[in-house]
C-alpha cells in the first residue's frame, strides 16, 4: 500500500468524522437493507460504500485444508501406475529418458542408474477405472470419484528447501508470502475470533528421515504480519501462552491490552511504521483466541462416529487423524487456510519398508476428513489439497531387490490431487511416460496449479498483486501462468 493509503487507513477518529460526512448514514442503511441494497448502492455511487477487492468473481471453494507431504512421495509407488517396469528391473535408465537431467549428490557419484519397479499392488477403482496403490491406500480407493488427480505437476526445484518454498510460496527464494498468506491478505478471515490461516505439524509413526520444517514456509513475507500462519503446536497448550497465568484475571488482562495499544499509537504517531497496528491487531487476535481456542481444540467431546471415520489415532494429540480432525473443526468455525505438514516421505532408501507407515498415518484420516465435511455439507465449498513438493525416480538409489530400494528427488513429474471446492471429482489429467520420469501429454507447473486454486476461490491471480521495493509482486511470478480450467467443475 502507498503512504497515501496507509495515511487514510489509520486517520484519527476527528478526522474520520470530519471527512465521512454521510458515510456511517450509508452503511448503516446498507447493513440494514441487506446486501442486494448494497449492491444497488454502490452502483449508485454512495459515498464511503465500497466494493471488495476480492474474490474478483464468484468462488467456488472459501476455504482451504492443504496436505503437504514433506520429503516428496513417489509417484510410481502411489499414483502413477507403471506396470512394464517390471519388465525393467535392475536393467540402466536409458540415457535417452533421462536426458543428461542433472541429479542430486545423493546419486551422482553412482555407475548405474537400475530400474525399481513399484513393489505395491495397483488395482483399478472408481467409476473410471483409475489405476492406483489400493493395498496401501484402501480407504483412499473408496473415494476416487471426489478426487482431481493431477499426475503431470513439475517443478525447477530439485532440493527440499528451494522445492517446498516455490510450492508454498511460488519462488525457491526465500521471504515470500505463502499461499495461505495471500489469501489471508486477498479474502480476509472468515472468524474474528480465529486466525484465517492456522498451520499444523503433524507427528509421523516412522522418523526414519524427517525433514526439517520450518516457520519461513507460513510467513507473511512482505504482506502485513498478520497474515503470517498461526502453529498450533502438537502438545500441551496448542499456543504458548493461550492462557493467562495465576494471578492474571480475563480484565486485568484486558487493561494490560488497552495500555500497550495506547503506547503503541503513540509510537507509531512518531514512526509511521505499519507494522506497529500488526502488532496491536495481533494482540487483539491473541486475547479474542484466548476463549476461542480452548473450546475448538476440545475434541473429546466428539462422538464416537467421528473416531469411526478418522481412526481411533484421532485421539492422540499430534498425529495426522488428530491433525484431520482438528482442520475439519478449524474450517468449520470459520478458518480461511489450513495447511497440515506431515513428514518422512524422503524415501531415499527402505522405500518398502517407510512407505506402508506414511499410507496408514494418512489414509483413513484423509477419508475420514473428505466423508465428515460432505455429512456437514460442507465439502462443496472446502477445497482439499493433497501433495509435496516433486516426486521420486523410477531408477534405485543405493541398494536395490525386488522388496525394497530408494528414490531420490525428482522434479521433473509428479503426482498431486484435489477434492472439494469446486475440484472436478473423478478426472485424471496429464501423463507420464513408461518410466514415470518425463511429461508426455497436459503438463501443469505449480505456478499453473497456484492460478488454478486461486481461480477456485475466485481470485484471478493476474491482478491480484502487491507492491514491495518497486514492483507488483504476485504468487505465480512474472513467467506466463494459466489455469487448467479442465481442472475446476
Amino acid at each position: 500500500m502507498s503512504l497515501q493509503d496507509d495515511f487514510i487507513r489509520y486517520e484519527t477518529r476527528r478526522q474520520f468524522f470530519s471527512r465521512g460526512k454521510n458515510v456511517l448514514g450509508w452503511s448503516a442503511l446498507a447493513s440494514l437493507l441487506g446486501e442486494s441494497m448494497t449492491d444497488k448502492l454502490l452502483a449508485a455511487g454512495a459515498p464511503g460504500v465500497q466494493k471488495p477487492l476480492f474474490p474478483h468473481f464468484a468462488p467456488k471453494a472459501k476455504q482451504v485444508i492443504y496436505l503437504h507431504m514433506v520429503g516428496g512421495p513417489s509417484q510410481m509407488d502411489l499414483w502413477d501406475h507403471k506396470p512394464v517396469m517390471n519388465d525393467w528391473y535392475d536393467k540402466d535408465l536409458p540415457e535417452s529418458v533421462r536426458s543428461g537431467q542433472r541429479l542430486t549428490t545423493m546419486t551422482s557419484g553412482q555407475t548405474r542408474f537400475p530400474i525399481a519397479p513399484s513393489k505395491f499392488k495397483f488395482s483399478q477403482v472408481g467409476s473410471n477405472g483409475l489405476w492406483m496403490n489400493s493395498e496401501l491406500m484402501p480407504y483412499q480407493s473408496k473415494i476416487v470419484d471426489d478426487m482431481c488427480l493431477i499426475r503431470s505437476m513439475h517443478t525447477e526445484a530439485i532440493n527440499h528447501e528451494p522445492a517446498i518454498a516455490a510450492m508454498q510460496t511460488g519462488s525457491q527464494v526465500g521471504g515470500r508470502p505463502c499461499i495461505g498468506s495471500w489469501l489471508s491478505y486477498g479474502l480476509g478471515a472468515l472468524n474474528s475470533d480465529l486466525p484465517a490461516f492456522v498451520v499444523l505439524v503433524a507427528e509421523p509413526t516412522n522418523r526414519e528421515q524427517m525433514q526439517a520444517i520450518s516457520s519461513r514456509l507460513w510467513s507473511a513475507g512482505f504482506l502485513p504480519g498478520e497474515h503470517s500462519g498461526v502453529s498450533f503446536r502438537s502438545s500441551g497448550d496448542p499456543i504458548l501462552f493461550i492462557n493467562n497465568p495465576p494471578g492474571v484475571s480475563g480484565d486485568l488482562r484486558r487493561r494490560q491490552l488497552n495500555g500497550l495499544k495506547a503506547l503503541n499509537e503513540m509510537n507509531y504517531k512518531l514512526v509511521g511504521d505499519t507494522e506497529t497496528h500488526t502488532r496491536i491487531q495481533q494482540f487483539e487476535m491473541a486475547f479474542r483466541m484466548q476463549s476461542s481456542v480452548p473450546e475448538l481444540t476440545q475434541i473429546s467431546a466428539e462422538p464416537d462416529s467421528t473416531y469411526a471415520l478418522y481412526g481411533e489415532e484421532a485421539k492422540k494429540p499430534g498425529s495426522f487423524a488428530y491433525s484431520a480432525l482438528l482442520a475439519r473443526r478449524l474450517v468449520e468455525r470459520g478458518v480461511r487456510f489450513v495447511q497440515i505438514y506431515h513428514n518422512n516421505w524422503d524415501h531415499h532408501g527402505n522405500c518398502g519398508g517407510r512407505m506402508p507407515f506414511q499410507c496408514k498415518d494418512t489414509d483413513q484420516p484423509i477419508h475420514g476428513l473428505i466423508t465428515d465435511l460432505k455429512n456437514r455439507g460442507m465439502f462443496d465449498d472446502t477445497l482439499i489439497i493433497w501433495g509435496g513438493e516433486f516426486g521420486r525416480t523410477i531408477y534405485s538409489q543405493g541398494g536395490l531387490s525386488r522388496d525394497n530400494y530408494g528414490r531420490d528427488h525428482h522434479p521433473r513429474c509428479f503426482s498431486m490431487w484435489m477434492a472439494g471446492g469446486g475440484a472436478k471429482g473423478g478426472t485424471v489429467w496429464g501423463e507420464t511416460d513408461e518410466f514415470s520420469y518425463n511429461i508426455v501429454k497436459d503438463p501443469v507447473h505449480i505456478h499453473d496449479f497456484h492460478a488454478t486454486v486461486m481461480e477456485m476461490l475466485g481470485i484471478d491471480h493476474e491482478r491480484f498483486t502487491y507492491k514491495f521495493q518497486g514492483l507488483d509482486f504476485k504468487l505465480t511470478g512474472v513467467e506466463p501462468s494459466k489455469v487448467i480450467r479442465e481442472l475446476i467443475s
